[in-house]
């Protein structure tokens, strides 16, 4: 049985990075389909932004909150601005957003390409002699890898300025004080870092996505599972990916 599931594990993780490499060089091969690649640009990166905003905004207010809690035991209240600052751009920007989108983003792939797997559009696609690939995987990983930096950047912006919100209304701090050393703390490298992060991310997300959805099995259960799938396939791959990522930069 062990060994069963050893082979089955490794065949797996074989499909995977098969349909990875396809999918890659699917993207570099006419015919390009421009209109699908807008849409889901428009679907990936826009329409995300409330989410992704307001998801960086608490969260560089409560890192704000709970780095002056913790720094005031050790008389170092000053470095809040910094500490948020990279904070936001070194991990939790990207490494939010990236989850965010595998939620919002990563499982309506999964669900979009299962559905029409089960309502044998995909067959149809084949028979229409249509790489089903080149229409529905290279548009919505391309815009992936294009959407999450600004989305990164985006989150990155609004969570220091929630740190600065309450770091000037709570925690005592002067506006000039707060956004001078938000900046002076931060390097070149600690925006870079977070944008590659970001574009990763955002290929996990639909590779994983795209995945899941031709792999799910028949019916209402085998979209559901594959939609579930997703999402947490994509967390684990953000976050130890992160960790490499990270382990590389600095």
């Amino acid at each position: 049985m062990i060994g069963r599931g050893l082979i089955d594990f490794c065949q797996n993780i074989g499909k995977f990075f098969l349909f990875a490499l396809g999918s890659i060089i699917t993207i570099f091969r006419p015919p390009f389909h421009f209109r699908e690649f807008i849409q889901a640009l428009i679907t990936i990166g826009l329409l995300s932004l409330p989410v992704i905003g307001l998801t960086a905004l608490f969260t560089g207010a409560a890192l704000a909150l709970q780095i002056f809690s913790g720094g005031s035991r050790f008389n170092s209240e000053s470095a809040v601005p910094a500490i948020v600052a990279i904070g936001m751009v070194r991990e939790l920007g990207p490494v939010l957003c990236g989850l965010m989108i595998a939620g919002r983003v990563g499982s309506a792939i999964a669900s979009e390409i299962a559905t029409m797997k089960v309502t044998d559009q995909i067959d149809a696609l084949i028979t229409l002699s249509t790489d089903p690939r080149q229409l529905l995987v290279a548009p919505k990983i391309l815009a992936t890898i294009i959407a999450l930096p600004f989305l990164t950047a985006v989150g990155d912006i609004l969570g220091i300025f929630g740190g600065y919100l309450v770091g000037i209304t709570r925690l005592g701090f002067s506006s000039q004080l707060y956004l001078t050393q938000s900046i002076e703390f931060l390097n070149s490298v600690d925006v870079i870092s977070g944008l590659v992060k970001g574009s990763v991310f955002g290929f996990i997300v639909a590779i994983v996505g795209c995945y899941m959805g031709f792999q799910s099995d028949r019916g209402a259960k085998g979209v559901g599972r594959a939609t579930t799938q997703s999402v947490a396939l994509s967390s684990i791959l953000i976050i130890a990916v992160n960790f490499i990522l990270t382990k590389m930069f600095f």
